[in-house]
């Protein structure tokens, strides 16, 4: 069910208009932002669904709107209001429950003593304190399949770094802000990196290439550098 009054709809290009729920990181607001996210993407008028933390924008072709609108902004906003009041249909997907094993090595871990260090944690208490939690994909982006994760310990809230590096291998695990994530690919970055996964969380073979959806529940299992080796990807994968 939408509160009509925590939410704002603004114009943010010529063919693109945004609604807002909030600008705080928070599970119940992104459950609100994925049951719309779901709504709207059962609309054609519609050239792509965004949704993100707090917000789902809406991309259209404005001329074929003002064929029959004289204003797009405003049959825009009248189109939006309508799906907001459609409550019945507000019902996010199951989510998923998936744990997907992290090498904490040193090898796979280039930041991980640094903020021990800074943090006066031991390795195994900080490892503990990210494996244990459990985790909310909010939303996936940034590269295909990078899922924004949340919310770590309030002890593992870290800053990004100053100078982001040019390459940052795939399947690291990182944390930046309240935030935990995998690159999903080699890339540049500026998370600190605490490990890696083996798990291939995009790859175009599948018939589905990214492996995680908005609204999953992550939690992480600690192995070791030879487990690391030795993954088995099919296995895995069936074993989900």
């Amino acid at each position: 069910m939408i509160d009509s009054v925590n939410y704002s709809i603004y114009t943010t290009s010529e063919y693109s208009t945004t609604i807002s729920f909030g600008d705080s990181m928070d599970e119940a607001i992104n459950q609100k932002v994925q049951a719309l996210f779901l709504q709207l993407k059962r609309n054609s008028l519609w050239l792509d669904v965004i949704p993100a933390y707090t917000t789902v924008t809406v991309l259209y072709d404005v001329s074929v709107i003002r064929k029959k609108h004289p204003s797009t902004a405003t049959f825009v906003r009248t189109e939006l209001e309508k799906a907001l009041q459609q409550r019945e249909n507000y019902q996010p997907e199951i989510s998923r429950s998936l744990t997907i094993p992290v090498c904490y090595h040193p090898s796979f871990a280039p930041d991980l003593d640094r903020i021990c260090h800074e943090r006066k944690l031991e390795r195994n208490d900080f490892i503990a304190l990210h494996a244990q939690a459990s985790y909310r994909v909010y939303m996936i982006g940034f590269l295909p399949g990078f899922p924004y994760m949340g919310n770590v310990h309030p002890s593992l809230v870290l800053p990004r770094l100053e100078k982001p590096r040019t390459n940052v291998m795939a399947g690291s695990v990182g944390i930046a802000g309240e935030q935990t994530g995998i690159y999903p690919l080699d890339s540049p970055g500026g998370w600190n990196i605490i490990g890696r996964t083996p798990v291939k969380i995009f790859d175009t073979l599948r018939q589905d290439p990214v492996f995680f959806r908005p609204g999953d529940l992550v939690s992480f299992l600690p192995i070791s550098k030879e487990q690391f080796e030795d993954f088995d990807e099919n296995e895995f994968l069936n074993s989900l």
